[in-house]
């Protein structure tokens, strides 16, 4: 049998409910008066989370590029994820007329009125990341896409040659292919000044001793004694081996791509020491000695090229310049 007490307050329950009915009011209650809070405003939800400044201005300014006239109100990093050497960040976007999934490297957006599963749409992104990767390989990064635009393309150009072949003869166009990438690569980063004092400069197309001189000027010092050798050891490698596969009568597929890796081990490695020599990138943050650093590269800054970002404060070099 129900106690006294449940009876009472069973009754008090029914009444009070009976009362808000009457009155008319929308009123979303349980049990104890517990007052459901209404959804908060979204602009001011970013000041009660917590997230990465500098990919929250870049997810901000990309969403408002890609939509007609929508503004951001507010956006959160909800989850990330690393796959296969990539970092995927996904971002929970609201703006005044509708409601994103923003998902990084490369980034792209997806509106949650047709994607409302976040796992479901990072399966999604992943898999037509990778196929887009797969047909845009090349440049690492786009820093070194932009300082080494024609040496990559003749590597991406090589990498074509790669897929459709099928013969031998083809197979040593691609070890051709892969020298002249090679030699143009020379060519863009040779200077006069590089030239040891009394030495004579080395025609424009000797890849291997203007590698070495470029591997001096781009990796100076004791420090870099490590970097300076593997640089000059893998343009040697890299040389012989498009070499030989250009007069091998039974050039194999395998054979090719054991060359377009080793010519692409090459530009990589030189451009990534260019950059770092020329952009006199610091190796820690000055203002927070973070050292997740960017470095990006744009030929229409003048006079300085380069901009350095620290993912995590937002420092940037040109604001000190």
């Amino acid at each position: 049998m129900s106690d006294v007490s449940d009876v009472e307050d069973s009754f008090a329950w029914k009444k009070r409910k009976k009362t808000t009915r009457a009155s008319g009011r929308k009123r979303r209650s349980v049990r104890g008066d517990c007052t459901i809070p209404p959804h908060p405003v979204k602009h001011i939800l970013s000041s009660f989370s917590l997230s990465n400044p500098v990919s929250k201005r870049a997810v901000h300014e990309y969403v408002e590029s890609q939509t007609r006239g929508e503004r951001v109100q507010h956006a959160e990093k909800v989850k990330s994820e690393h796959l296969a050497g990539h970092e995927y960040d996904c971002w929970d976007v609201h703006t005044q007329r509708d409601r994103y999934w923003v998902i990084t490297s490369p980034s792209n957006l997806y509106s949650q009125r047709f994607f409302p599963s976040l796992d479901f749409t990072l399966s999604f992104h992943i898999g037509v990341s990778q196929r887009i990767m797969a047909l845009q390989r090349g440049a690492p990064n786009a820093a070194q896409k932009s300082r080494l635009a024609p040496v990559w393309r003749r590597w991406e150009q090589a990498a074509e040659s790669f897929d459709t072949a099928e013969e031998a003869e083809e197979f040593q166009a691609v070890g051709m292919k892969c020298r002249q990438c090679l030699i143009h690569l020379g060519r863009m980063l040779a200077k006069p000044e590089m030239v040891p004092v009394g030495q004579e400069a080395p025609q424009r197309d000797n890849f291997l001793r203007w590698a070495e001189l470029i591997a001096n000027a781009v990796a100076p010092g004791e420090s870099n004694d490590r970097i300076r050798g593997h640089l000059k050891a893998i343009a040697k490698s890299a040389w012989d081996l498009a070499a030989w596969l250009t007069h091998a009568n039974g050039a194999k597929r395998s054979d090719a791509a054991f060359v377009l890796n080793a010519t692409h081990q090459v530009v990589e490695g030189f451009g990534g020491a260019v950059i770092r020599l020329e952009s006199e990138s610091p190796e820690q943050c000055p203002q927070c000695g973070s050292r997740n650093l960017d470095v990006g590269y744009n030929p229409e800054l003048i006079p300085r090229p380069y901009v350095t970002e620290c993912e995590e404060c937002g420092w940037q070099s040109r604001e000190q310049r």
